[in-house]
């Protein structure tokens, strides 16, 4: 399954985005989500909760669900 996160801003950080997507309720847990769920962008392991998101990259969490970021026109 995959969705699309329009965003605004020229980036949105990886926390910011697991949040948007409900992934996780605070920006604070995002740092635990990140240590008990692997998360991939562009399909590299990422672990930093700020790692820059940028229209055109893809999220896949841990169970498979994938997120395309794109620009808000």
């Amino acid at each position: 399954m995959s969705q699309q996160l329009p965003i605004k801003t020229e980036y949105i950080t990886l926390g910011q985005l697991l949040k948007e997507v409900g992934a996780i309720d605070t920006g604070g847990m995002a740092k635990w989500y990140l240590a008990e769920h692997e998360v991939f962008v562009n399909d590299e392991l990422e672990q930093r909760r700020g790692k820059k998101l940028y229209p055109g990259d893809r999220v896949r969490l841990g169970d498979g669900e994938g997120i395309h970021v794109v620009s808000q026109t």
